[in-house]
């Protein structure tokens, strides 16, 4: 069992590993100049599109352990005390949501670097 669970594992996450890293050559292949037009276009885009990757990459993986850390904790607490399961299962969900918050924020600024760059008048004139 453990060794199909790894296995299956192991096969989605090297799917999903390839997909997210061609993804961005995708979308940077749009950005090709066409004629005479500099390249600076081309590194402007392909930038934004890994500085989007990294802020939301980063962004889930310091979500996942602080919601990861608040069940743990959860979980101690109530397996000392099952007395007062309501009252930790709620703080613990409200700690889950600022966790999960910030991975919003996350996607948020992934979305703005990508779609809506503040930085493009700066940079392409």
């Amino acid at each position: 069992m453990s060794q199909k669970f790894g296995k299956t594992f192991l096969t989605v996450l090297t799917s999903a590993a390839a997909v997210l890293l061609t993804s961005q050559f995708a979308f940077a292949a749009e950005a090709i100049p066409v004629g005479g037009e500099s390249y600076i276009k081309v590194i402007f885009a392909v930038g934004a599109m890994i500085g989007s990757g990294l802020a939301i990459g980063l962004g889930a993986i310091g979500a996942g352990a602080g919601i990861g850390n608040a069940a743990n904790g959860a979980c101690q607490a109530v397996g000392r005390n099952p007395g007062v399961q309501g009252k930790i299962m709620m703080v613990m969900l409200v700690g889950m949501a600022m966790a999960e918050s910030i991975a919003i924020y996350a996607l948020v600024i992934s979305l703005i670097l990508l779609y809506a760059n503040p930085f493009v008048s700066y940079f392409l004139g």
